[in-house]
C-alpha cells in the first residue's frame, strides 16, 4: 500500500510503502530529523559521508570558489579550470601503481560506464577492436545505469532490464570465503581455484577477445565488505597480465581511505590496476563526484592513436565539485585520518567480534578499516541463510533506527547466496566512545530482532 505522503509528494521516492523521515540538519557524525531526534550515522549513508555532516572548511571552499572562480566549465570545450587540474594532481602526482590520469564524473555508475568505454577505446587504439568482452563477478554491483548493470551480478537490480543486458559480459565466482571456500580447502587452494575460473573463462571466450576483468577490490553492498583472501589479487593480476586483459578495479565504495589506505588495492601486494573507479568518499558526500583513474599506458595508447577521449558528459570535471573534493582530501591528509581509520578500525573490529559475534544469529563479521559488515544466519554451524521474505537485516536496520543509529541493510536479492547483512561504516572522524555506543545500540537492535526467530 502506498504511503499517503509518498503519493502526494512530487518526488518519486525509491520506496512507496513508508513515509521517509525528513532530515533537517547534520552535525559531526549525526543528523537531526524533523521531529527533533538526533541519529548517529554509522553507515555514512551508503558509505559516503566519511567526514561527517558538517565541515566548515568544505563549505568555505565551495563559497570561495563561487565567489572567486567559475561555477561551470564544459569539459568538451577547449578550456580547463584550476580546481579540476588541482584535484587530479592531488590524487595522482605520485602516480600510485602507474595511475597517471583522471576523469571526473558525477556518480559511481557514470564512472563505471566511462571505465568500460575507456577500456574498449584502448583496445581499438591498440589495433585489437575485437576485444569487447568483459568478465565480472557474480553478486557484484558496479552501478545502476544500463552499462554498469551489464557488468553487475546483482540479480534483482538486473531483473527488469534483462532485455537490455549486454551479451558480451560473463561472470565468475567472487572471492567469498565464508560460503565458498571448502571446509578443508586452504587459502592457497581457494585462490588457485578462483584464478583458474578466470583463466578458463578467458580461454572459453578467447584470449584475444577479452577487454577486461571488472571487480570490487573489497566487495560492497551485495556481499557485505568482503576482503579477498591473501594472494587472490596477485593471482588475478597474473592471469590478466598473461592474456593482456585489463584489470579494472571498482573502489567506488571501498576506496579513498575506507580500508585504511587511500586505495584498497595497496594492501594486496600488486602493482595496481590498469583502470580504477573511485567515488563516494572522494567528495565526502558534500558534492556528487566520482572518477576514473587510468594507467599511463592507457593514456599513451590513446595519445598515439586518435588523440582524444571518445566519451564525455555535460557535467564532467565540474569545477565546483572538484573544489569541494580538494577541501575534503586536504582534511583527510592534514588530520592524518588514514591512520585514524586504521586505529579505529582495529577497535571497531574488536568491539564487533566481542559484542556482536557471539549472538546466536550472527554468522560472520568481516571488513577492513572502517568498512565492516555483519552477516546473519539461521544456523551458525550450517551457515543457513534467512529466506528472502524474512527481511531480517532490514528489520535490524529499523530497530537500530528506533535506538538512534543509522546503518545499512540488504539492497535486494543479489544472487545464489542470500546474504543477509548490515554495514557498519562510520565516518573517519568518529571517536572510540562513539564506536562503543554504535556497537552497543546495534547489538540491542540485533537482539530485539532475533527474538522472534530463535
Amino acid at each position: 500500500m502506498t504511503d499517503p505522503f509518498v503519493a502526494n509528494s512530487h518526488i518519486l521516492h525509491r520506496t512507496f510503502n513508508t513515509k521517509p523521515s525528513k532530515v533537517t540538519k547534520g552535525n559531526g557524525i549525526t543528523f537531526t530529523l524533523e521531529d527533533g531526534r538526533e541519529i548517529i550515522d554509522a553507515s555514512c549513508g551508503p558509505s559516503v559521508s566519511c567526514l561527517g555532516h558538517s565541515q566548515p572548511e568544505i563549505t568555505s571552499a565551495i563559497t570561495t570558489h563561487l565567489q572567486q572562480d567559475i561555477a561551470y566549465v564544459y569539459s568538451g570545450s577547449p578550456y580547463t579550470n584550476q580546481a579540476t587540474e588541482d584535484l587530479a594532481t592531488l590524487l595522482l602526482s605520485s602516480k600510485p601503481g602507474g595511475l597517471s590520469k583522471a576523469i571526473f564524473v558525477n556518480s559511481g555508475s557514470e564512472a563505471t560506464d566511462a571505465a568500460l568505454k575507456l577500456a574498449v577505446q584502448y583496445w581499438h587504439e591498440k589495433g585489437q577492436p575485437q576485444r569487447t568482452h568483459f568478465i565480472a563477478r557474480k553478486q557484484s554491483y558496479h552501478g545502476n545505469t544500463i552499462g554498469a548493470l551489464c557488468v553487475s551480478g546483482h540479480e534483482s537490480r538486473r531483473e527488469f532490464y534483462r532485455d537490455f543486458m549486454s551479451g558480451n559480459v560473463s561472470f565468475v565466482d567472487p572471492c567469498y570465503a565464508y560460503r565458498m571456500k571448502g571446509e578443508r580447502e586452504s587459502d592457497e587452494a581457494f585462490v588457485e581455484r578462483l584464478a583458474g575460473q578466470v583463466e578458463e573463462e578467458i580461454l572459453r571466450v578467447g584470449g584475444d577477445r577479452v577487454a577486461g576483468f571488472v571487480a570490487e577490490t573489497v566487495s560492497g553492498t551485495t556481499l557485505g565488505c568482503v576482503p579477498a583472501v591473501p594472494g587472490y589479487w596477485r593471482a588475478i593480476r597474473e592471469v590478466c597480465d598473461r592474456y593482456g586483459v585489463l584489470l579494472i578495479l571498482d573502489e567506488i565504495i571501498c576506496g579513498m581511505g575506507k580500508t585504511g589506505t587511500m586505495h584498497a588495492w595497496e594492501q594486496e601486494d600488486i602493482r595496481g590496476p590498469d583502470i580504477q573507479t573511485i567515488g563516494k568518499a572522494l567528495g565526502a558526500g558534500f558534492v556528487p563526484l566520482s572518477g576514473v583513474l587510468l594507467h599511463e599506458k592507457i593514456f599513451q595508447a590513446l595519445s598515439a592513436g586518435s588523440g582524444g577521449l571518445a566519451h564525455g558528459h555535460t557535467f564532467q570535471a565540474h569545477p565546483l565539485a572538484c573544489a569541494a573534493a580538494i577541501a575534503a582530501q586536504n582534511i583527510l591528509h592534514r588530520d592524518n585520518l588514514l591512520q585514524q581509520v586504521v586505529t579505529l578500525g582495529k577497535r571497531l573490529e574488536a568491539l564487533l567480534c566481542r559484542e556482536i559475534g557471539p549472538l546466536p544469529l550472527v554468522g560472520d563479521i568481516r571488513g577492513r578499516g572502517l568498512f565492516w559488515a555483519v552477516e546473519f544466519v539461521v544456523d551458525k554451524k550450517a551457515k543457513t541463510s534467512f529466506p528472502l521474505e524474512a527481511n531480517f537485516s532490514n528489520k535490524v536496520v529499523t530497530n537500530a533506527l528506533k535506538r538512534g543509529v543509522n546503518i545499512l541493510g540488504n539492497l535486494g536479492h543479489t544472487g545464489i547466496y542470500q546474504v543477509d547483512h548490515i554495514l557498519v561504516c562510520p565516518p573517519y572522524i568518529t571517536t572510540e566512545e562513539e564506536l562503543e555506543k554504535i556497537v552497543a545500540l546495534v547489538k540491542d537492535a540485533i537482539v530485539e530482532t532475533s527474538q522472534s526467530f530463535i
